[in-house]
């Protein structure tokens, strides 16, 4: 049976080409985590200490606006994805938003402290440590450049390729504030899409 550790170890030699002698000197720190429905990751003004990988379930992260109190989703993370707050994670600051479970999920987890002894220890993991911040770069700019050059229709094309199976697991108000739409408009995207 296939556990965490062997869906962990797969993914980062996918991710960062690492070979099993450097992966296994990561073995004694990963830890497991579940999560209920509305549970936190990571909350705001929390410095987030941990790193995440995806074992199953979904997650948003998310900021409320100071004067109206409302929620603006900035990017969902699913099954086989890093979880991370990435900048309070890489400066060790309060973090400026919400990490929230939207099911039923679980993690393997590694602290701060010992993913650097890593970086310490071993050129693969600095290179994994690397690539991560590349990641969450890329990341942050690809959603700055979808809302800039991409319509409604395309982002929402595009949520359904990085996660298929979204719209089973988050609320439709969730999503059209990904996208950053109102319901209806939301609707009648789907509507076409069904249509074709």
């Amino acid at each position: 049976m296939t556990t965490g550790i062997d869906l962990l170890r797969e993914a980062i030699k996918k991710f960062a080409g690492m070979d099993d002698a450097a992966f296994d000197l990561s073995l004694p720190y990963w830890q497991e985590k579940h999560y209920k429905k509305g549970e936190f990751y990571n909350e705001y003004r929390n410095v987030c200490k941990h790193l995440g990988f995806i074992l199953d379930g979904v997650f948003r992260t998310y900021y409320v606006h100071a004067e109206n109190a409302e929620e603006k989703n900035l990017l969902f993370s699913t099954r086989g994805q890093i979880i991370v707050s990435y900048k309070s994670f890489l400066n060790q600051q309060p973090c400026n938003y919400h990490t929230e479970s939207m099911t039923a999920s679980s993690i393997l987890y590694i602290h701060i402290t010992d993913l650097y002894q890593l970086y310490a220890q071993s050129k693969e993991w600095e290179k994994f440590g690397r690539l991560v911040a590349e990641m969450a770069f890329n990341l942050i700019m690809g959603r700055m450049e979808d809302f800039l050059w991409q319509t409604p229709e395309e982002r929402y094309l595009e949520l359904m390729r990085q996660h298929p199976d979204i719209f089973n697991a988050v609320p439709l108000y969730h999503i059209a504030s990904y996208l950053g739409i109102q319901g209806p408009s939301l609707s009648r995207i789907r509507k076409r899409m069904a249509a074709k």
